[in-house]
C-alpha cells in the first residue's frame, strides 16, 4: 500500500513507476512524535523537510498576549514546511495536535524528488491547493456563522481524509479538542460546543472519542455551504496544452 504522500500527489496524476518508489522511499526513518509537540517554531530555519504520515498537526501563529490563531491542518500525505530551502526562516510555528509518525527528508533527497518532472507538477499543484484552502479558510471565518463554519471544516476533513483512504463509513479519526477548533474557527470553547451540539441535534454529525460520523455528507455539505472545488482534487487529471486544446490525461 502507497504511502499517504504517493496517495496524495496521485490525485494529481498518474506517476510514473520510479516516482511511485522514490516517493514510497522517503517514508523510510519514521518517528514517533508525542501530541502536542512543537516540531517548527516561528522563526527556525529547519535543514530537513517534514512529512505527516500518521495523525494531526497544524500551523499557528501566537500573538504578544498569548492567543493562538491555527490556520491549517496538516494531515497524513502532507508536508509541513517544503518552502524552507528558499524562505530564509519559518514564519509560522508546527505543533502536532494528536500523536504521529513523521519523517525528516534531507535537502539532498527533497532535490532529488524535484528534480523529477512529474513529481515536481505534483508538488506545485499541491502547493496552490494550499494557498486556495487558505483562501476559503478566509472566507469561512469572515463570512459564516459558527456552526456553518464547523459544518464547513468537518467536509473539508472528510474530504482531504477520504483521499488518502482514512475515511470509513462516513467515519474518521478527529482527534482535535474543542480549544483547538476555537483557535481555528475564531470562537470560544463555549461557542464551539454550542456550535458541535446543534450539528449533533440536526443529525448532521455523531462525534464520540474523537471520533467524527457524518452520516449523509451531501446534507452536510448544503448546510455548510461547501464546494469543494478548492481542493482541486481532479485539477492535474486534464493536460491543458500550449495552444489552449483539452486532452484527456
Amino acid at each position: 500500500m502507497p504511502n499517504p504522500l504517493t496517495r496524495k500527489l496521485e490525485l494529481f496524476g498518474e506517476l510514473p513507476a520510479e516516482d511511485r518508489r522514490l516517493l514510497d522511499a522517503v517514508a523510510t526513518g519514521r518517528r514517533s512524535v508525542p501530541a502536542k509537540t512543537s516540531i517548527i517554531q516561528e522563526g527556525d530555519a529547519p535543514s530537513d523537510v517534514h512529512l505527516v504520515l500518521s495523525g494531526f498537526a497544524c500551523r499557528s501563529k501566537v500573538l504578544a498576549n498569548g492567543q493562538r490563531q491555527i490556520f491549517a491542518y496538516l494531515v497524513p500525505g502532507d508536508f509541513c514546511d517544503l518552502h524552507i530551502f528558499i524562505l530564509k526562516a519559518m514564519d509560522h510555528s508546527i505543533e502536532t495536535l494528536s500523536p504521529c509518525e513523521m519523517v525528516a527528508i534531507p535537502r539532498a533527497r527533497v532535490l532529488e524528488l524535484t528534480g523529477r518532472p512529474a513529481i515536481a507538477r505534483a508538488l506545485w499543484w499541491s502547493n496552490l491547493v494550499d494557498e486556495a484552502t487558505l483562501r476559503e479558510w478566509l472566507v469561512n471565518l469572515g463570512q459564516r456563522d459558527a456552526v456553518q463554519r464547523i459544518a464547513h471544516l468537518f467536509c473539508e476533513l472528510h474530504l482531504r481524509l477520504a483521499s488518502v483512504g482514512l475515511v470509513r463509513d462516513g467515519e474518521f479519526s478527529l482527534p482535535i479538542s474543542q480549544s483547538e477548533l476555537g483557535d481555528t474557527m475564531g470562537l470560544s470553547t463555549v461557542h464551539v460546543n454550542r456550535a458541535l451540539q446543534s450539528l449533533r441535534r440536526q443529525g448532521l454529525i455523531g462525534l464520540e472519542s474523537h471520533v467524527l460520523t457524518i452520516p449523509d455528507i451531501d446534507r452536510l455539505r448544503k448546510f455548510g455551504g461547501f464546494n469543494p472545488n478548492y481542493l482541486h482534487l481532479e485539477g492535474g487529471k486534464t493536460d491543458r496544452s500550449p495552444t489552449g486544446g483539452v486532452r484527456p490525461g
